[in-house]
Formats: structure tokens, C-alpha cells, sequence
């Protein structure tokens, strides 16, 4: 049987190439097919990196016999969330309502018009521990499409409707400064003070919360309850001390038992909070994990790597990275899922560029350049923007709101560490054309809702984002309007943010820089001397170093904090209101 997936981009979708089952990917192809069948749609939704799919995949999707009953009954549909967002969150949201072991592997069984029947997460080949299998799941949903169709889709119909009433409406406006004093309340009580971070269950290392407490103008508790977290991530076995990185989360209290794929988006907001915590050491073996382990060929940084090994001939989650160093050199790692994610590049563009420019690394800015080239050159090639790429092949997916906002963030936080008004102007650009993204356009034609949540746990949501990048922009002089762009972006979110602070950590840093004057550093000097390595070791919203011929190509590209600067010297702004030139680092302050 030939595999609709054999040619997806994807590495996740192509490690079901070879099963039994007659998987499609996601797409309008299968939903018809479906309806000409008149079966139910099993849509099958993980990542590379996810070690209960890699176990559901051996133990029912390479079983002939469970593939011939899920072949003969349902079509079935394969989605890398990674590459499909909106798909994800849109059946994670239908999924919960028939259970709360949400996770990965995500089954929803729909109708060929999309409406939700069943759904879980991993189901085992016999029943365990109460856990129904796999097998009897799929009878289960079988009988209810042949037996009682009408009352499976009434369920169904009452979700979708559930759903599309449950679409979020803003939130009464608040104070800036009061949502934010009120989410610094909020995290001091969820705060798990003896062993650092929040919670008393798993811990997750939040470097969207960790940014929130990095703001400038926040009280000193806010650094004393990012300092014990960052602390005990960095002596945790949460961080691996050969390869410099962070995996996805620890499973006890104690930050031990970690779960330990590494993800491109961990490491790299992680690498954003160290720098600017001052914290070379870790910030540095952040780095070389990006560089040495998921930087590509081709310059863009892969998604993530994966938890599982082959040791002594048997599949081990976290085998490898409890190896001392010595036998990790013997051993292949763990697979690298290499799909260039536009906006998760982003997010580690800017990353690098930022701790390039605070450690003197040249190496970490190059590495943010040549992804950053990779991924305009590939995702954004002809100017139509794809989510993901592999080796160079582009996927189908679109690209969306989130992608191109945290890519544009990416790119200005590279002028401001190159001093090269190149990257500002396309960040610019992007940022122009982000808000016009439309959603998924599956989803689109069954009518299925897609949750309009702008939380941003492990990574900032598309508003966050668009923020993000309109507040960089307004800084750097492009003009009154994206600083208003950005507090209307924010302030009606600002309620629910205050009121759930750890799942809005990059909202609330956006609040919390909105609230307070920006104060703005550029240094003009031929060449980087006395001036920019002073003033690199001050903090501000911006510190930039440039040539006068940067300064000049700054301006002229319409960033006005440029105009007329001339070195060598350095300028100290408060809200564009600058002091006078300043020439001798010792006066720089």
C-alpha cells in the first residue's frame, strides 16, 4: 500500500509512513473520502519529540491487525501539531469534553463533517489499569456510528455549539500598572518558595512567567522569585550539563524525574531570561545547545530533540541523557526533529542575537543570522509564508499571526544587536503583514471553532507577540503608532491576564514595559570601542551600538531615534527625550 505520507515534511508524519494504517494527511482529501465512505475520521494528532506517541505508534498503528480494523471502519487522519497549531488547539478543546487527560497523543473521533464523537490520549493495547484498549475504543465508537448515529451526532452537535459559545469576549478594560502588581500578587502565591518555580506537582521552567518577573519598575520580590526558579533549573537534572540544554519539564516538586525531549522554544526563551538575568554561564551552554544540537544545515534551528535512544538495541526514553559523558560519546543521540518552525526560529533569532550582543559572542549573532536568512529565504520565499520547513522543502501548512509576529520580533531584536537596519525594515514589514493571516482553512469549511486564546505558557500567543514586535518597533523610533498599537493589543486581555498570570507571562511583560517610560541607549563609534562596551553593560529597553553608517541608514529607513547622531558619542533617551551627547564612557551611567 503506497503512503499518502511517504512525502510530507514532516518527520513525525513520516515515521507513520510505513504502518499498516492508510493514513491522510491533514487536509479536505480525507473528510471526503470519509463522506463517501459514510465512516467516522480518527484524527491522530503528536510530534516527533512525544514519547507516548512513539509508544501508541509501536503498539497499535504498526499492529496489522489493529491497522485492518481502523482501516476497514474510520478513515484516519495524522497531524503534527507542531505544524497544524490551529488544528490541535481546536480538537483539544472538543477532546475536553469527554476527558481531562488531555495530552499527547491526541485521538478525536469526528464525523465526516467534523463533529466530535469520542476522543482521549494514549490508549493501550489491553486494557491497563482501567484504561480502556485501543481495540474496544474503536468498537465503541464503531457501534455508536452504526447503532445510535443520531443520538452520537446530537452529542456532537451540542459540543460544536458549546464551543462556538464559548468563543472569548474581551475582558473589561484595566489599569496597566494594577493588572500588573495584581499578577505579581497572584505568582507570589502560587510560588512554591522551597524548591523554586510554581506549583507543587510537575514543574515547567515558564520562561514567559520568567520574563514577566525580569520587567524593569517591578518590586525586588519579583527577582527574588525569578532567581529561585532560574537557580533550580540550573542545578535540577532539568538541565543537562553536557549539552547545555533544558528539557520539557521535571515530573516531581523537586525538579527531578525530568521528562526529557528539549524543545527549540524552551531553550531559546530560556536563553533570553539568562541573558538578561545576567547569568553568562548558563546563558552560554543555552547557546552552544542551540548551535551544536538543533541548528541545521541550512541555518534554521530544528523543532526539538527527542526523549528516546536506541541503547544496546532497545528504544530508552532518557537513557542517553543519564549517560556520563564518556559513554554519550559512544552512543548516537537522540533524533533531532529538523523542522524550521517560522516563528519558534524567531523566537531564537532574537534569543541569540540578544546573549551574542551581552557575552561578546560574534558566534551566537552569526548563528542568529544565518537562520534568520534560511528562514526568510525558504518559509517566506516569493513572499507566501509557510509554518515549517524541512531540508529546505517547504510545507503546506500556512503560516499564521503567530509565526510571522514572533519572527518579526526576532529580526528587530538582530538590528538592535548587528546594528543593521536591513533586518529592522523587514521585521517591519512582517509586522505589517501579520494581522492579515487567516485560520486553517479545514477547519474553516466544517465549521469547526477555533479557541481564541491568547495564553502564552510555553510560548507568547499571537497578540503577545504582535505586542512584542509593536513595542521593539516604537522603540526604536518607527513611529507613535505601534506604541499604541501595542496597548490597544493588550489592555483587553489585561484582566484575565492579571487573574491568571502563569499562563500570561509574555501579555504581562508587554503591560509591564507599557506602564512605565521607556529609556533608550545609542552609542555612535566607528568602530566598537570604550562607548558600546560601557553601555552594553547597563540596563535599558535598548541598547544599541552603531557605525555612523548604520546610524545614517537607520534614519533614512524611518527610524527617528537615529536621526542626526554622530559620534563618537553616546545618547541617553527617556521617552525619545534625549540628553546631551555624551563622549567619555566614565559619564555614562
Amino acid at each position: 500500500m503506497a503512503s499518502r505520507l511517504a512525502d510530507a515534511i514532516s518527520p513525525y508524519l513520516r515515521t507513520h509512513a510505513a504502518h499498516p494504517v492508510a493514513w491522510y494527511p491533514w487536509g479536505e482529501e480525507a473528510f471526503a473520502h470519509a463522506r463517501d465512505r459514510d465512516v467516522p475520521v480518527l484524527v491522530s494528532i503528536g510530534y516527533s519529540t512525544c514519547h507516548w506517541c512513539h509508544v501508541m505508534a509501536r503498539e497499535s498503528f504498526a499492529d496489522p491487525e489493529t491497522a485492518a480494523i481502523l482501516n476497514a471502519g474510520f478513515v484516519a487522519v495524522k497531524v503534527d501539531r507542531e505544524e497544524h497549531p490551529e488544528v490541535d488547539a481546536a480538537f483539544l478543546a472538543a477532546a475536553a469534553a469527554f476527558t481531562r487527560d488531555l495530552g499527547w497523543p491526541l485521538n478525536v473521533f469526528v464525523t465526516p463533517d467534523g463533529l466530535p464523537l469520542y476522543a482521549g490520549t494514549y490508549w493501550p493495547p489491553v486494557p491497563v489499569a482501567g484504561r480502556p484498549d485501543f481495540r474496544s475504543v474503536l468498537a465503541a465508537v464503531s457501534e455508536a456510528w452504526t447503532q445510535r448515529r443520531d443520538q452520537a451526532e446530537s452529542i456532537g452537535r451540542s459540543i460544536r455549539g458549546a464551543l462556538a459559545a464559548a468563543a472569548p469576549v474581551p475582558a473589561k478594560e484595566s489599569d496597566l500598572a494594577q493588572a500588573v502588581g495584581a499578577a505579581l500578587d497572584r505568582l507570589r502565591e502560587a510560588e512554591d518558595a522551597p524548591y523554586g518555580g510554581f506549583g507543587t506537582g510537575a514543574k515547567f521552567p515558564l520562561p514567559t512567567v520568567l520574563r514577566f518577573l525580569q520587567a524593569p519598575g517591578l518590586p525586588v520580590t519579583a527577582a527574588e522569585i525569578l532567581h529561585r526558579a532560574l537557580n533550580a533549573i540550573e542545578r535540577s537534572p532539568l538541565f543537562d550539563p553536557v549539552d547545555g540544554g533544558v528539557f520539557r519539564y521535571a515530573t516531581r516538586r523537586d525538579w527531578t524525574e525530568p521528562h526529557y525531549e528539549r524543545m527549540l522554544i524552551d531553550n531559546a526563551q530560556l536563553l533570553q531570561v539568562a541573558t538578561a538575568a545576567r547569568q553568562a554561564g548558563l546563558a552560554a551552554h543555552l547557546g552552544r545547545f542551540l548551535l551544536d544540537v538543533l541548528q541545521q544545515p541550512g541555518g534554521g534551528f530544528g523543532a526539538a530533540q527527542d526523549a528516546e535512544s536506541i541503547i544496546d538495541g532497545e528504544p530508552s526514553a532518557g537513557g542517553y541523557y543519564t549517560c556520563p559523558a564518556s559513554r554519550r560519546a559512544e552512543l548516537d543521540r537522540p533524533a533531532i526533529d529538523g523542522k524550521v518552525i517560522t516563528g519558534w526560529n524567531g523566537l531564537a533569532i532574537g534569543a541569540l542575537a540578544e546573549a551574542g550582543a551581552r557575552l561578546d559572542d560574534p558566534e551566537l549573532i552569526s548563528a542568529a543570522e544565518r537562520a534568520a536568512l534560511a528562514v526568510l529565504e525558504i518559509n517566506g520565499a516569493d513572499g507566501v509564508w509557510v509554518r515549517a520547513s524541512v531540508d529546505e522543502i517547504r510545507g503546506r501548512a500556512a503560516a499564521g499571526v503567530a509565526d510571522l509576529a514572533q519572527l518579526a520580533g526576532g529580526l528587530f531584536r538582530l538590528a538592535i544587536a548587528t546594528g543593521d537596519s536591513h533586518w529592522a525594515v523587514r521585521a517591519r514589514d512582517l509586522l505589517a503583514e501579520a494581522p492579515s493571516r487567516s485560520g486553517d482553512p479545514v477547519l474553516g469549511t466544517l465549521g469547526i471553532t477555533v479557541p481564541g486564546d491568547v495564553s502564552d505558557g510555553d510560548e507568547p500567543s499571537a497578540p503577545a507577540a504582535l505586542a512584542d514586535a509593536h513595542l521593539l518597533a516604537w522603540i526604536l523610533g518607527a513611529g507613535d503608532e505601534h506604541r499604541h498599537a501595542a496597548e490597544d493589543i493588550v489592555r483587553p486581555h489585561l484582566a484575565t491576564a492579571a487573574a491568571a498570570p502563569l499562563a500570561h507571562g509574555a501579555l504581562l511583560r508587554i503591560a509591564a514595559d507599557i506602564s512605565r517610560p521607556s529609556r533608550q541607549i545609542v552609542v555612535v563609534e566607528p568602530d566598537a570601542g570604550p562607548l558600546s562596551r560601557r553601555a552594553r553593560e547597563l540596563r535599558a529597553d535598548l541598547v544599541v551600538c552603531v557605525t555612523p553608517a548604520q546610524a545614517e541608514s537607520f534614519a533614512a529607513a524611518g527610524f527617528s531615534l537615529f536621526a542626526g547622531r554622530s559620534g563618537p558619542a553616546a545618547y541617553v533617551c527617556e521617552e525619545f527625550v534625549c540628553r546631551l551627547p555624551i563622549t567619555d564612557p566614565a559619564d555614562l551611567a
